[in-house]
């Protein structure tokens, strides 16, 4: 069986981040998109993802 490329082609691995969801997303509420806008800016900013 063949291995399906990911949707979109970008691969992300989280292994030895230690930040808490606090510190990704902030204290307050926010709302599904914020919170997608958060993880790419975080993602991005530790350079996670590659394609």
């Amino acid at each position: 069986m063949a291995v399906k490329k990911p949707f979109g082609g970008y691969t992300i691995c989280f292994k030895g981040c230690t930040d808490s969801m606090e510190k990704v997303f902030g204290s307050g509420k926010i709302t599904p998109s914020e919170m997608t806008k958060a993880i790419w800016k975080y993602i991005k900013g530790k350079k996670l993802s590659s394609k």
